[in-house]
C-alpha cells in the first residue's frame, strides 16, 4: 500500500561525525529555496532507498536554508542508521516528507530536559528556545561513555552552569530522583533516550505530580502480547460509513482497504502523523505518542496501532 503523504527533494550538503557513531547530515533545497518551517520537537521523513525512517529535528528553526538530522548508527536496527552512515553521500537527493511535531514544546515556570545518547537531538532546539524565552532551564545529558554523547561539548561550553554531562562509564546511570526533587512546582520535565530511561522517569513522575512529564520514544511501547484484538467498527463521522476493522488489521488498514486516504508515516505509534481525534467510543491506546492523560482524555488516537475497547468508535473523518 503506497502512503499518502506529499514528500519534497532535499540534498544533502554536508555529513560529518559529531560523535563516536554518530553523524549530522544536512539537507537543504536543491533549487536554493527555503526550507519547510519547524519548531523545536518536531521530526522529518527521510527515504532512504525503499524504507522511510523519523529523525529529530537539531538545528535552528531560524534557519531556513537547511535542516539537519544526527543518526546514531544502530548495527541493530532496521537499516534506516545503516543506510545513513554507509551509503548516504554529500551531492544525494532524498524525498523528506514534514516536518511534524509531536513533541512540542510548552509554556512552563521552569524546564528539565533529560537526554539519554542520542535523545539529545529534539531538545537541542528546545534549548535554544528556552534560553532565548530568558526561562529557567538544566539538561541532565546521559550516554554510555562521553565519546558518543554528540553535542556535549559544545553545550557544556555554551552553558556550563545548565548542562550537566554524566557519562555511565564515569558516573553511573542518571540520579532522576535528584535531579526531579531539585524542581519547584509547573516546571516541564522533557525527556528523549532508549526504554530503560523513559520508564524509569515515568514512574518517578508518577510520585511527583507537581511536575508536567513530555516524553518521545524512538521505538514503541512494548505491547502486552495477551492483549485483546477483536474486531469493531469504525464510523466516519462526516460521512456516516461503518467500515470494520478486522482482528488481524489496524484501523488505518481498514481505511485503506475501503480508499479512505489519510496521512501517515511509521505504522508502529510513534511519529503521530496518522492522529485521529475521536468523537465517540473508546479507544484502546496502544501507541507512544499520548501522554497518559491525553490517552484518558480518549478525543484522540493513532489509528496504526490503537484498537478500541467499544464496538465501535466514531472517527472525525
Amino acid at each position: 500500500m503506497s502512503e499518502s503523504r506529499t514528500h519534497q527533494r532535499m540534498r544533502v550538503i554536508g555529513k560529518e561525525s559529531v560523535a563516536a557513531g554518530v553523524v549530522a547530515v544536512t539537507l537543504a533545497d536543491p533549487d536554493g529555496g527555503e526550507v519547510p518551517e519547524w519548531e523545536p520537537g518536531a521530526h522529518v521523513d527521510l527515504v532512504l532507498g525503499d524504507i522511510t525512517r523519523q529523525y529529530s529535528l537539531c538545528g535552528d528553526p531560524a534557519d531556513r536554508r537547511t535542516l539537519t538530522v544526527a543518526v546514531l548508527h544502530d548495527p541493530n536496527g532496521r537499516g534506516g542508521s545503516a543506510y545513513i552512515h554507509d551509503k548516504l553521500e554529500v551531492g544525494d537527493l532524498i524525498p523528506i516528507g514534514g516536518p511534524r511535531n509531536a513533541f512540542r514544546l510548552s509554556r512552563a515556570e521552569s524546564y528539565l530536559f533529560i537526554a539519554g545518547g542520542i535523545g539529545i537531538t529534539p531538545l537541542m532546539p528546545m534549548l535554544r528556545e528556552v534560553q532565548g524565552r530568558a526561562r529557567p532551564w538544566r539538561l541532565l545529558y546521559g550516554g554510555r561513555m562521553r565519546t558518543s554523547m554528540a553535542f556535549a561539548e559544545e553545550l557544556s561550553a555554551a552553558h556550563p552552569n545548565r548542562v550537566e554531562v554524566r557519562p555511565q562509564d564515569e558516573y553511573g546511570l542518571l540520579d532522576l530522583g535528584a535531579a526531579l526533587d531539585a524542581l519547584e512546582p509547573g516546571a516541564a520535565v522533557y525527556c528523549c533516550g532508549p526504554e530503560p530511561l523513559l520508564q524509569a522517569i515515568e514512574t518517578a513522575c508518577r510520585a511527583r505530580d507537581h511536575l508536567t512529564l513530555h516524553i518521545e520514544r524512538f521505538t514503541p511501547k512494548a505491547i502486552d502480547p495477551a492483549a485483546p484484538a477483536n474486531s469493531f467498527e469504525v464510523e466516519l463521522a462526516r460521512s456516516g460509513e461503518v467500515v470494520e476493522v478486522k482482528e488481524s488489521e489496524s484501523v488505518l488498514d481498514a481505511l485503506e482497504r475501503r480508499g479512505v486516504h489519510l496521512e501517515f508515516s511509521c505504522r508502529e505509534g510513534t511519529c503521530g502523523t496518522c492522529e485521529v481525534a475521536v468523537l465517540a467510543g473508546r479507544p484502546d491506546h496502544r501507541d507512544s505518542v499520548l501522554t497518559e492523560d491525553e490517552q484518558s482524555a480518549n478525543d484522540a488516537m493513532m489509528i496504526c496501532v490503537s484498537r478500541s475497547h467499544t464496538p465501535r468508535l466514531v472517527l472525525d473523518l
